[in-house]
């Protein structure tokens, strides 16, 4: 069975970080490019930032750009979101999700292309 596991959110203060982790299991992500995505309450889920299965390619959306970063290890089947200089319209239900498909030099924004995901991990920014 294929999971998908989030972790590292929780309650931060305006301008300050967290890292969110994000493992797999249930077979290898390595040809899988990995998305983060975030729904705030009462909002649609919306795209945060992709991965490309080499890490030679990664996507943000215009809102985290040059305050978020995203990294993989293949190896320990284990994706990343390092959030830096957070604000309170940050603050949405985080989850990580796996493409369908393989070995893309360009990962998909869309949520449609992620067919397994992970259950959220919760992340609130205190103004």
């Amino acid at each position: 069975q294929v999971q998908l596991v989030e972790s590292g959110g929780g309650l931060v203060q305006a301008g300050g970080s967290l890292r969110l982790s994000c493992a797999a299991s249930g077979r290898s992500f390595r040809g899988y490019a990995m998305g983060w995505f975030r729904q705030a309450s009462g909002k649609e889920r919306e795209f945060v930032a992709t991965i490309n299965w080499s890490s030679t390619s990664t996507i943000y959306a215009d809102s985290v750009k040059g305050r978020f970063t995203r990294t993989r290890d293949n190896a320990k089947n284990t994706v990343y979101l390092q959030m830096n200089s957070l604000k309170p319209e940050d603050t949405a239900v985080y989850y990580c999700a796996s493409s369908k498909a393989q070995w893309r030099s360009t990962p998909e924004k869309a949520p449609q292309s992620y067919d397994y995901w992970g259950q959220g991990t919760q992340v609130t920014v205190s103004s």
